[in-house]
């Protein structure tokens, strides 16, 4: 009788995954859970003031201000992936750009703001809604605002030969809070600009 020899099978292994990571998702759970607060409470109070200007007497889409946010996203995708392939130059230009396209962002929104306030009178203590405008519009606006400190940073990094390869995952990790307001973007856009109008 012919015993068959059966190799042990390697012990099972799971890989944890970096603490960069799911600290970076714990923030944007906890993030994703204050937007859900805000824009809730947008949502709730459509239609509840009784006075001053209303949504669709004062808001106009911010289109291309929009695509110039969710291009950043292509745009930061491209910067990450040029690094994983060590080429930095490339890195810096792409990172470059989507600094660019979120600091366009951002001069929309200030406009739209400086229209508001001193052409329309709508303020956030005008009613309901400059309220829950203001403070929904605001708190995305403070997000960008992080955002571009950050990336800032890091290409001031690269431009000082501190970026390299091997830094291409903390790039990554930080690249997952810019789509993650680019994606909030898409929300309020579509509950202020659409829904609320």
């Amino acid at each position: 009788m012919n015993a068959t020899y059966i190799p042990l099978q390697q012990p099972f292994t799971r890989e944890l995954p970096s603490r960069g990571r799911v600290g970076m998702f714990v923030l944007i759970a906890a993030e994703a859970a204050i937007f859900t607060i805000f824009v809730v409470a947008y949502i709730f109070y459509i239609g509840k003031s009784l006075t001053g200007p209303k949504p669709q007497d004062v808001l106009t889409a911010p289109i291309f201000y929009s695509i110039c946010l969710l291009s950043s996203s292509v745009t930061i995708h491209l910067a990450v992936q040029a690094l994983r392939l060590g080429n930095v130059s490339v890195f810096s230009r792409w990172w470059f750009a989507t600094i660019t396209l979120g600091a366009i962002f951002l001069y929309g929104t200030a406009t739209e703001w400086h229209r508001l306030i001193y052409r329309e009178r709508l303020t956030i203590s005008s009613n309901l809604f400059g309220t829950t405008y203001y403070s929904l519009v605001g708190l995305h606006g403070f997000h960008v605002v992080v955002g571009l400190l950050c990336l800032t940073l890091v290409l001031a990094f690269a431009l000082t030969g501190r970026v390299k390869h091997e830094h291409a995952y903390r790039v990554d990790v930080l690249s997952l809070y810019w789509h993650f307001v680019d994606a909030v973007w898409v929300v309020v856009f579509t509950v202020v600009y659409i829904v609320g109008r």
